[in-house]
């Protein structure tokens, strides 16, 4: 692992795991929230899959959270994936793609943009998973990743933050 990479660590918030487990074990506590981290141990899983390494979850920055921070594995030179996630029973009403307003990616960019600051010139991008179904349905839930899903607010580019892949807005 590069020193960039152990950087990452050094300065990823490691969260321990709730007390509300999302792999078969008895959950308690508001139901949303069972739900939310249901959804996002399911993305941990994918992402995983997909050959990203899970660098953080549920990160506190001040008023915001960042649900996971992710680094592909497969990349040469190191980068930071800021990784929201969205848990729904249906996409009938748009899905979780529709749950990131712009107040959300206000927030999800300041944020990022907070953590950033701790970390040498570093190229990021935002993703979203949208986890749809329910934890108690009898079907799979369908996991869709949207990569680089928006874009980082102009509000909060300076000169030690570099965005991968995209235009700032």
């Amino acid at each position: 692992m590069g020193f960039l990479h152990r950087l990452l660590d050094r300065f990823t918030q490691r969260v321990p795991k709730p007390a509300l487990q999302a792999r078969g074990e008895e959950m308690d506590g508001p139901d949303t929230a069972i739900t939310g981290i249901w959804g996002e141990t399911l993305a941990a899983d994918m992402l995983a899959q997909k050959g990203y390494k899970i660098l953080g979850r549920r990160i506190q920055l001040g008023r915001d959270e960042i649900d996971l921070v992710a680094c592909p594995l497969s990349e040469a030179k190191p980068l930071v994936i800021f990784v929201e996630v969205k848990t729904r029973a249906s996409d009938q009403f748009g899905g979780g793609r529709a749950a990131v307003d712009k107040r959300k990616r206000h927030a999800l960019c300041r944020a990022a943009a907070h953590y950033m600051r701790k970390l040498p010139k570093t190229p990021f991008r935002f993703d979203l998973v949208e986890v749809i179904g329910s934890r108690n349905a009898h079907s799979a839930p369908v996991i869709r990743h949207y990569e680089n899903a928006f874009p980082m607010e102009l509000r909060y580019v300076h000169n030690g933050l570099h965005r991968r892949g995209g235009s700032v807005e």
